[in-house]
């Protein structure tokens, strides 16, 4: 097996995988016992509506898993099966789960597709697009949920985050964060469908600078992959881009509604929007998040930004409930599936 091959698999090492689950049961443990009472889970009154918004809340779940296959079969033009599709999307959330936020699974995912018999220069492009259209997604819907849900009831909460040795409030790391992602989504997009070749030229000269010159190589290689993925996209028609984005749109929103379901199934609530845009801002500071599959980030993040909307001493429950809906589900399933999949790609009997 190749260096490649090892550092990728090295991902998916049993250390960690058992490191978030760790860090996440903990952080849940603490945030239950900090100030346990009793009374709250004595006074749930289940009802055949409180199954109806659990069921919900798990039919959201595999929405969202459906779409992110309908994407990934739509942009290899159906070349994966649904049932290759359901390895490669399982296996790339798996290895998102078990690495920290800030890195993501790209690069996992890139070797992933590509093993599927995808061209190495076509799996870099469906990689990049995917990542381009989720973020296109985000850049689209905050506008209109702020605008819905009201922007002084979103950034409420009065906690502060270190964010690059700077302490911001939730409003200051969304507004870095949306920037960024803005600044990031329009040089990709420039790059890949307008000019490819001038993008990749300008990004060299900038690596030239003294301080910059060690990455150089890096720069390049990001400048091929602009070129590659240009190539491969730039020409599919505009319904092609209608349905990735109709997929993106489905499977973001039904990952934020399993929360929403969650929440009805203990209490009634009614500012679903507001809990949306919570959610939204959430995913920006987890997105920076250095623990594995923001583990231990996102239940302390879910009991800050959503906890108003939960009765008192249910919150870390209800967090619980939502990482075993959304993230724990994607370690259990990628640890089966990943030695049949190997076997597969690798022909082995």
């Amino acid at each position: 097996m190749t260096n490649k091959h090892t550092k990728i698999f090295n991902i998916f090492k049993f250390k960690r995988v058992i490191i978030p689950v760790i860090i996440g049961l903990g952080v849940i443990t603490y945030l239950v016992f900090k100030d346990f009472d009793p009374e709250p889970f004595y006074n749930i009154r289940w009802s055949c509506y409180s199954a109806l918004w659990i069921f919900m809340s798990l039919l959201m779940a595999a929405t969202r898993d459906l779409s992110y296959m309908y994407r990934i079969r739509l942009l290899t033009d159906k070349q994966l099966t649904w049932r290759h599709s359901f390895d490669v999307i399982m296996l790339w959330e798996f290895a998102s789960s078990v690495t920290p936020s800030i890195v993501g699974g790209s690069a996992a995912a890139l070797y992933i597709v590509t093993k599927e018999g995808i061209r190495p220069g076509r799996a870099t492009a469906i990689v990049m697009i995917t990542a381009l259209l989720d973020e296109l997604f985000y850049i689209v819907m905050v506008p209109l949920v702020l605008i819905l849900a009201g922007a002084g009831q979103v950034f409420k909460s009065d906690s502060s985050y270190l964010f690059v040795n700077t302490k911001l409030g939730m409003q200051g790391i969304f507004i870095v964060g949306y920037l960024f992602i803005l600044l990031l989504t329009i040089i990709i997009s420039y790059g890949v469908f307008i000019r490819p070749r001038g993008f990749k030229w300008v990004l060299l000269r900038i690596f030239k600078l003294p301080f910059l010159r060690k990455w150089r190589f890096q720069a390049a290689q990001a400048g091929d992959d602009i070129i590659t993925t240009s190539l491969e996209m730039k020409h599919k028609p505009v319904i092609y881009w209608i349905r990735a984005f109709f997929a993106t749109f489905l499977s973001w929103t039904a990952r934020f509604w399993v929360v929403n379901f969650l929440i009805l199934s203990i209490t009634p609530v009614s500012q679903h929007f507001l809990i949306y845009a919570r959610q939204l801002v959430m995913w920006v500071i987890m997105l920076i998040s250095p623990t594995p599959g923001s583990s231990g980030v996102a239940e302390f993040l879910f009991s800050d930004f959503l906890g108003e909307f939960i009765p008192l001493g249910l919150t870390a429950a209800v967090a619980l409930l939502w990482r075993l809906f959304s993230y724990y589900p994607y370690i259990i399933i990628g640890a089966i599936i990943l030695p049949t999949w190997i076997k597969r790609v690798f022909h082995l009997t």
